[in-house]
Order: structure tokens, then sequence, then C-alpha cells
């Protein structure tokens, strides 16, 4: 799974997100998701997620 299906992301869960100014370099945050922000099932760069920490970024790995 890797964060592009909105059916795999649910509140809880562990992930890996890459932030908006990470992009460039592609350097990776772990936590915990509290909301999902994406409204569409699918996103080709990752379901948009706000973690318990506050961050916001696209799925990249679930853990």
């Amino acid at each position: 799974m890797n964060g592009e299906n909105r059916d795999d992301i649910k509140r809880g869960l562990r992930v890996a997100i890459v932030q908006k100014q990470d992009q460039p370099t592609g350097k990776l945050t772990e936590g915990v998701v509290e909301d999902i922000l994406t409204s569409s099932a699918t996103h080709p760069h990752g379901i948009k997620v706000r973690l318990k920490s506050g961050e916001v970024g696209r799925v990249q790995k679930i853990l």
C-alpha cells in the first residue's frame, strides 16, 4: 500500500508523509493520522493527511 487510495488510510494509522517543503528532498515524516484531508478516492501523489502532531503532508508509506 503506497498511500494513493483513500480507502487504505484510516485515522490512527501510522504513516510516513512528505510535507510540502520536503518534496524536493523527499524527506519523510512519520506519525499517526488525525484527519484525512483529500476528498477524492485516489490521488497520484498520495492522500493528504494531518498527523496528530499537526503536520500536514501526502502519505508515501503505510507503516
